[in-house]
């Protein structure tokens, strides 16, 4: 398939791009071949899982410890501090794995179900799997015909056949949803929510095992912050950064598991 015909593997050529996948390739190669990996893949799972969401949740400004994560077992006494953020991240980190057949055929259909799924302590029943109205709408978003257009747009991109690396789906994926804001509420969350499933799904970290989050925050709530932005210029250049961005998020996410799994080796 040419790149005129697929545009997403025309991104995977932008400079530094093909070395950036490369890196991380190497680095989730390096994870799933941990020994651990094969023996206790599914703890290394979780807790990806529990270090995704707490990360997802310190991205959006709700900085909570490891530690008081795992202590929390009821999360509507704290909304007001951050809980309803924290409890949505969590979430959406245990319905990934019920939505991995869904998102191959109806990705829209998924976006919906995790804005249930992460919004339902923050937002009324009504609003829940809907994208916003304009009179929802923040100043400087984009109108909520032009969502809708660029979300078809999206749905149809990613249902197209393409030779393009996980990576490269996952953080085109993960910055339109960023850019568009679609939802009134989580919109952070469910983007990288949906970075995982297309990490999970188009095979690059099939058990879910590495911790992209971990790495988003790692790199710096800002640098995040100014690769969204290049992505959102629409210039080539600007593409480059956040899918470079993106690439070493997730190496540093890989890197992250494998110090779990020495850990689990060591009995810690």
């Amino acid at each position: 398939m040419s790149t005129a015909t697929d545009p997403l593997a025309a991104l995977a050529l932008l400079p530094g791009v093909p070395e950036s996948v490369e890196d991380t390739r190497t680095a989730v190669d390096r994870l799933l071949g941990h020994r651990t990996m094969r023996r206790r893949s599914m703890d290394i799972s979780a807790e990806s899982a529990l270090r995704g969401a707490r990360a997802s949740a310190a991205l959006e400004g709700v900085d909570w410890s490891l530690e008081e994560i795992r202590r929390r077992t009821d999360y509507s006494s704290s909304l007001d501090d951050g809980g309803a953020v924290v409890a949505g991240a969590l979430r959406l980190s245990a319905e990934i794995g019920t939505l991995l057949g869904t998102w191959g055929h109806s990705p829209l259909q998924v976006l919906a179900r995790l804005h249930v799924v992460a919004a339902a302590d923050a937002v009324p029943a009504e609003a829940l799997g809907r994208p916003r109205r304009d009179d929802e709408s923040s100043a400087g978003q984009l109108p909520a015909d032009e969502v809708a257009a660029r979300l078809d747009g999206l749905s149809r991109l990613l249902l197209a056949p393409s030779a393009a690396p996980a990576i490269v789906v996952a953080a085109v994926t993960h910055g339109e949803i960023l850019s568009l804001a679609p939802f009134g509420w989580g919109n952070g969350l469910i983007a990288r929510a949906a970075q995982r499933i297309v990490l999970i799904t188009r095979g690059l970290d099939p058990k879910g095992a590495a911790v992209p989050e971990v790495g988003h925050l790692e790199l710096g709530v800002d640098a995040y912050a100014e690769a969204l932005r290049a992505y959102e210029s629409g210039t080539a250049e600007g593409v480059a950064t956040w899918i470079r961005h993106c690439a070493e998020a997730m190496t540093l996410g890989a890197r992250e598991s494998v110090a779990v799994c020495e850990a689990v080796m060591r009995g810690i």
